[in-house]
């Protein structure tokens, strides 16, 4: 399967988005702070996209918590996923906040209309800036647990769950937002520090974002445009079975794949199944003109679409669960 996620310019669709929408290859939208001004907004706009598509069609996010949240006016600030770590007493405690963080996060965007969130990061906290308190710990095993809780809560919320950046973008400097990172590491060593997270947590997502870092001890292409990566280790080692996602193709890490046509057909070859083209619309124009995409084998509707509805936040916080969450909450920030 390969198909095409898009994202759209403003809080309300153009014909020329409605038209990009009904294109056959495009199977989700993502979107970002631009397109959102309230609750009620966001559950207005995510009703026409699913009118306009006229099919089944994904909404996405980057809604992880922290700094990277892009709905924010009534929405519950998230936590950054390293103060979950801090502001539990035990590793069992720290995992219970973790359950309960990501069922919020999830359920917040459920009642609005949005299908999914690219989360939890499984990167191990290291030199990196652009990861850094995204990560849960610098401790594989640590992470392990709680994104594991994490997970699980997104699950009981009714969202499936994305694990990235595969193999690891927190153990070098550059952001592949602006630059191309380089991990020098051998392929033992990445595999028994970053790659154990993704090993152990594969049974449990439902789809992994290659990062966009060279790794050229293991393979010259950066991960998301490697079929070694892809196929040899993520789905041949691991045996993971879900949906394979790039990163943004206009991201600057992932320029050395040629042209934005060329990039999506690389990466298309290593293995993903969907394509993220953001912040570019008639890049992502070009995309749909020049690619050829391929017939479904995985449905990605189905592997990751969420239990979505549109009653809106103010039914949700008069929940019982919701309540005690935002309790919790309250309390992770005062640590």
């Amino acid at each position: 399967m390969s198909g095409l996620i898009l994202d759209i310019p403003g809080t309300e669709l153009r014909s020329e988005d409605i038209d990009m929408l009904q294109h056959p290859a495009v199977v989700g939208v993502i979107l970002f702070t631009r397109n959102f001004v309230s609750p009620a907004q966001l559950c207005t706009l995510t009703e026409a996209i699913r009118k306009a598509a006229q099919r089944d069609i994904l909404i996405t996010v980057d809604h992880e918590g922290g700094r990277v949240q892009r709905f924010r006016e009534g929405f519950t600030a998230i936590p950054a996923m390293a103060q979950i770590r801090q502001a539990g007493s035990s590793r069992a405690q720290a995992t219970m906040l973790a359950r309960e963080l990501g069922w919020l996060m999830a359920k917040e965007l459920l009642v609005c209309g949005v299908d999914h969130s690219f989360a939890p990061v499984l990167d191990v906290d290291g030199p990196s800036t652009v990861i850094g308190d995204r990560a849960f710990s610098d401790d594989p095993e640590e992470i392990v647990a709680l994104a594991h809780g994490f997970i699980r809560g997104m699950h009981e919320a009714g969202m499936k769950a994305t694990g990235k950046h595969f193999p690891g973008h927190g153990t070098v400097v550059a952001d592949s937002h602006i630059d191309v990172p380089v991990d020098d590491r051998s392929l033992d060593e990445i595999l028994a520090h970053d790659g154990r997270v993704f090993a152990e947590l594969a049974p449990y997502i439902q789809a992994v974002m290659p990062a966009h870092v060279i790794y050229p001890q293991v393979a010259p292409e950066p991960a998301g445009f490697s079929p070694y990566w892809l196929q040899e280790i993520l789905r041949g080692q691991y045996g993971f079975e879900g949906l394979i996602i790039s990163d943004d193709l206009l991201m600057a890490g992932a320029h050395v794949a040629g042209n934005v046509t060329k990039r999506a057909e690389a990466a298309i070859h290593a293995g993903c199944d969907l394509l993220l083209v953001c912040n570019d619309s008639r890049e992502a124009r070009v995309v749909l003109e020049t690619v050829s995409f391929s017939p479904p084998q995985r449905d990605a509707i189905k592997l990751l679409g969420g239990t979505t509805d549109t009653s809106g936040l103010e039914q949700l916080q008069s929940t019982k669960r919701w309540q005690e969450a935002r309790v919790l909450v309250d309390q992770i920030k005062r640590r």
